[in-house]
């Protein structure tokens, strides 16, 4: 059941957006993403069941989420990923069911997860270049994720989002290779800052700030503004002339915490009011125990209420004990 959304924490930020990770399983090896050791995967019985995931999603529904973002690992790792996306877009009241992929198996499937009712497709691209893309992600996938981009457009994802994770001195060079590549399709590049997580080996000097992301752009093109929701994460802009966009992620240098409006949920079943927060209530262990869906409500309204005003500074960053962008989902 639908109606007035309930998810409204202390500073007045409203909730409409859950990002569900589904699994923390992938087959590449990003190395932002996954420590070099890698990390002890979750059991599979600690994982949350379609039934579980269904149920949540339900659940937050109710209290007003209307857009659903499947994550990972990699989503489509998980066998029952379409039966998952359909059950959850049949959902009353959710308007957006979307997802983040690496785009590996994206060429036979595109099609498919568009008939299913997924309606809104991110893809995970580091580089357009076959070699370095074996050495950011271990595994030799270029050609696999390029054919997967084609099958997406073909099958009507538009806009396509591609999500481009900029490294200072690993990938930085290709900033104008991305907009020259996307500038006439129905694509927007997101250039998104560098973020620490735990053993992914980030440092100030990986940074490329946003500003400077941004200046290299506008030598070439007219970056033309372009009003976004007091929500949104990205700074975007229009190519004048052209019919792509581009726009900038800027966790680290102007947070836009003031207008979050997101939750996340771990492939074990925690939520998490914030992408930088250890802090975690395990919803999964409740619907075990025999909780109801009132119980469940309770334990989304207190992490919802217990969120911090904004995330801390790089520097604490640095040093706070949090999982891994790959455990929690991005």
């Amino acid at each position: 059941m639908t109606g007035e959304n309930r998810l409204i924490d202390r500073h007045g930020r409203r909730h409409s957006y859950l990002r569900i990770s589904i699994t923390d399983r992938c087959n590449l090896r990003c190395t932002y993403c996954m420590p070099p050791q890698g990390i002890d995967w979750t059991p599979r019985e600690e994982i949350l069941t379609a039934d579980e995931i269904v149920r949540l999603g339900t659940i937050f529904v109710g209290m007003g989420i209307t857009k659903i973002r499947l994550t990972g690992g990699e989503p489509l790792t998980r066998r029952d990923f379409n039966q998952l996306a359909e059950r959850l877009g049949a959902l009353p009241g959710l308007k957006t069911l979307a997802m983040t992929t690496n785009g590996i198996s994206l060429a036979k499937r595109a099609a498919g997860l568009r008939a299913v009712g997924l309606n809104g497709l991110t893809i995970s691209l580091d580089t357009l270049r076959r070699d370095r893309f074996l050495q950011i992600a271990k595994r030799d996938q270029f050609d696999a994720v390029m054919e997967g981009i084609e099958a997406a457009l073909a099958a009507g994802f538009a806009p396509l989002k591609i999500n481009v994770v900029v490294m200072r001195g690993v990938n930085d060079d290709e900033i104008l290779d991305f907009v020259d590549w996307a500038k006439d399709r129905p694509i927007n590049v997101r250039f998104i800052e560098y973020m620490p997580f735990p053993d992914n080996k980030w440092s100030t000097g990986g940074l490329m700030p946003y500003v400077e992301m941004r200046a290299m752009i506008a030598r070439d093109y007219e970056l033309i503004p372009l009003l976004g929701e007091a929500t949104a994460v990205g700074k975007d802009f229009r190519l004048a002339g052209h019919s792509g966009t581009v726009s900038f992620v800027t966790s680290m240098t102007e947070s836009f915490c003031g207008g979050c409006n997101r939750l996340r949920v771990t492939a074990d079943g925690n939520i998490k009011s914030c992408l930088f927060h250890p802090a975690e209530q395990s919803l999964r262990d409740a619907m075990r125990a025999g909780g109801t869906d009132l119980d469940v409500e309770r334990l989304i309204t207190q992490a919802v209420d217990g969120k911090q005003a904004a995330h801390p500074p790089m520097e604490e960053l640095m040093t706070m004990k949090n999982r891994t962008m790959i455990e929690i989902g991005g």
